[in-house]
Parts: C-alpha cells; structure tokens; sequence
C-alpha cells in the first residue's frame, strides 16, 4: 500500500513538473555564452560598433559566416540559430553541414536540370542532394579585417547537373552598420530601442575562360540567415499586390508540398508564415511579386528582424531551386523563407530553425566579370510601442496583426 502512494505520489509530482515547464518560455541564450562555445570549437572574429553594444560574430573556418549576433553587448540575447551539437561533433556531413549562422552564403539554383546540388540522373531527393563542398566545408581567406569589418575571399570550382563547369572568385565583405545606414533603408530607429545591423557584400567573378550562359546554366547568389524558431514568432512578407494574369501567383509554396493554410495567411499586400520550427516547409516570392524588405517578430523575446535585399531594377531572369526537372529554369524566386520540421514522421529535423534568404539575379558572366548581391540583417529590440513604428515603417503592419495572424477567428 505505501508502495503505491509512492508511486502515485512520483507520478502526480513529475505531471505537476511537465505541466509547469510547458508554460514556461524557452529561455535566449546570451551572446557571451554562444561565443564563448564557438571559441571552445572554432576560430570566431567578433566584430563590434563604437559602444560594444552592436556584435557580431563571425567565423572564417564556417565559411565566413556571420554565426550570431546581438544588440546588447556580450550579456545581450544570442539572435542566431547555432548547431552546438553539429559543431562539437566535428562532424563532416557532405549533404549539408548545419552548422548554424544567421547569414551563410550559398550558390543557387539548388535543384532542376541546371541544380549544383544533384549530380546528372540523379532523383530530386534527399538521398541525392549534396551541398557543394566549396560552400559547405572549409576555411574562408581573410583578405583584410578592421573592429567593424571583415573582408573574406574563397576560390570555387563547381560542375552542375547538366555537367557544366564554372570557376569563380568570390569576395564578401562583412560588417556592421550604424543609424544612418538603416535610415537609408527607409527606416528610423525611434528611441529606447536597441539595435544591431550588418550587411553582407557578396561579389563572384567568372575566373573561368568561358561565358556562362542560359543553354548550359546560371549561377546566383544565395543568402541564408537562420534564426531560433519558437510558437510566437511569425514571419512577415511584403509583395506587390495585382492580377495574377499579370504578376503571376502570390506565393509558391510548393517546394516541400502546399504549406497548410493555418500556416501561410495571405491578406492586402502580405504574407504570414509560420516560424515554429515544427513543420517543413518552404515558400517563395517572384521577381514580379517581391519587395526588399521582408521580416520576423519574436513576441515572446520583443525581437523583431527585419532583412533587406539589393533588387536590381528590371531584373527577372532567377534561378528555379525546385527539385524538378523544369520549364522555366530562370523563373525561380528572389526571396524565400523557410520553417525546419521533420522531413517525415518521426524523423529529426535539421534544426530546428526558420530562415529568411535573398538570391541575386542569375549571374550570365563572362571571363572577368563579376556580379553582386547585398543582404542586410536588422535586429531590433525593445518595448513593443516603439517595434511596432518600425514594423509598420518597414513591413507596413503593426505588430498586433502580425501577433494574431494565426489566430482561430
């Protein structure tokens, strides 16, 4: 009989524990703590503004990605999805290396007859999708580095699907930018608001002896900033609104099958996608359709992002990442957002993690030339007053839309 009031009693304390950690928020990690980690395992470069509040770190030997970021010093919140279990590992995954970082550069297209992903003849699927090593292994050069700016430099040997070959140089500056910089951007940072932002310049050369054109294939540039993902963090699209027989559809969100409708709402000029963490999906936004600015809002942290991207004018011709072979090979996407989940029942998920990402035009180059593509990340912190005249500046919706976007009515 005590027997059993033990057990029971065990049993009611564990339930009341489980119930009691379900309520509570996940808790941010500070910027201190995450490169405290990436210096136990890697060789990371802080960078850093005037008043040590602004940071960034940034890591050579992870492909001169920026891995973290924070708005409050080194006892700030830790804004930047870090894979501590892949890089302690020292593991070497060749179909991609998750290691983490809020702006990683890669090349597209990712999948179709012209993919640098999928060998020739393979299938279009996961099995078969490898990361190319140059952008997914290895040590970026550091051709020069200042408190605020970094300058990487990579060689990059590359065969596509259809078995074309493209030699290239790139070069990526990083570094931090102030108020006046965002203000450019069309947005002012009202007060009490903390704030960290930097860009990324990223520039490929053809160092080939060959022009690389549409018959055999395109190059684009390709960032990818990933981010903590939680149950209150809702990403934020513009597009331009119109008839679809002229701009074409709104969304595609077809890469790993439609996205749920209590996970993609679609309303007035915006897009609301989940960034949960829990569900595999991904969505896209044409050339006809995008605007440079896109975003998140973490409720629960006070956090919003906000990425800005360089649009060429007139530009159209994208790379398609579909894994397809397909009819419009230069039709593909200029921003995307991606929510990490489980790839089938049951498995682990990459992350998990959502993603905010750019892509440049497709880079038709020839020997020497060389094409570009900035992407700016902007966290912004503070009381939910003053976020929301930056959202409403920026995405042109306040955050009690964007908070109740998947509400049930």
């Amino acid at each position: 009989m005590k027997y059993s009031i033990l057990v029971l009693s065990l049993i009611m304390a564990l339930a009341a524990g489980c119930g009691k950690a379900a309520k509570e928020e996940p808790k941010g990690i500070m910027f201190k703590d995450d490169v405290a980690f990436l210096k136990q395992h890697t060789q990371v470069v802080v960078l850093s503004d005037g008043s040590g509040q602004a940071q960034i770190a940034v890591n050579p030997d992870l492909q001169g990605r920026v891995m973290t970021s924070t708005a409050g010093g080194p006892e700030g919140l830790s804004f930047g999805w870090i894979n501590r279990e892949f890089i302690a590992s020292k593991q070497n995954n060749i179909h991609m290396n998750a290691f983490g970082g809020e702006d990683r550069f890669w090349l597209g297209p990712e999948g179709g007859q012209f993919s640098i992903f999928f060998k020739k003849g393979a299938a279009f699927n996961l099995d078969n999708w490898f990361t190319p090593p140059p952008i997914n292994e290895g040590t970026y050069d550091i051709v020069s580095q200042a408190a605020d700016l970094i300058h990487f430099k990579k060689t990059i040997h590359l065969v596509n699907y259809s078995e074309a070959v493209f030699d290239l140089e790139l070069n990526r500056l990083v570094g931090l930018l102030d108020a006046k910089d965002v203000e450019a951007l069309g947005i002012a940072l009202p007060n009490g608001v903390k704030m960290v932002a930097y860009q990324s310049d990223n520039k490929i050369t053809n160092t080939g002896a060959k022009e690389w054109t549409k018959n055999t294939g395109l190059l684009s540039i390709w960032i990818l900033g990933m981010f903590n993902p939680s149950p209150s963090t809702t990403i934020v699209i513009p597009f331009k609104p119109g008839p679809e027989a002229e701009f074409g559809p709104v969304v595609n969100d077809a890469y790993f099958g439609k996205v749920p409708a209590d996970r993609l709402v679609i309303k007035d000029g915006l897009l609301f996608f989940s960034g949960d963490g829990k569900y595999r999906s991904k969505i896209g936004i044409s050339p006809r359709r995008v605007k440079p600015l896109l975003g998140s809002y973490d409720a629960a942290n006070k956090v919003l992002t906000i990425a800005h991207l360089t649009i060429p004018d007139n530009a159209m011709a994208y790379v398609n990442s579909m894994w397809q072979i397909q009819d419009k090979p230069f039709g593909g996407d200029v921003v995307n957002s991606y929510n990490d989940g489980p790839s089938a029942p049951g498995a682990k998920p990459l992350g998990p993690f959502y993603e905010l990402e750019s892509s440049s035009p497709a880079a038709a180059l020839k020997p020497g030339e060389t094409l570009g593509h900035v992407h700016t990340t902007i966290h912004f912190q503070g009381e939910e007053k003053a976020l929301d005249q930056i959202a409403r500046q920026a995405l042109g919706v306040g955050l009690a839309e964007i908070k109740s976007a998947f509400l049930k009515k």
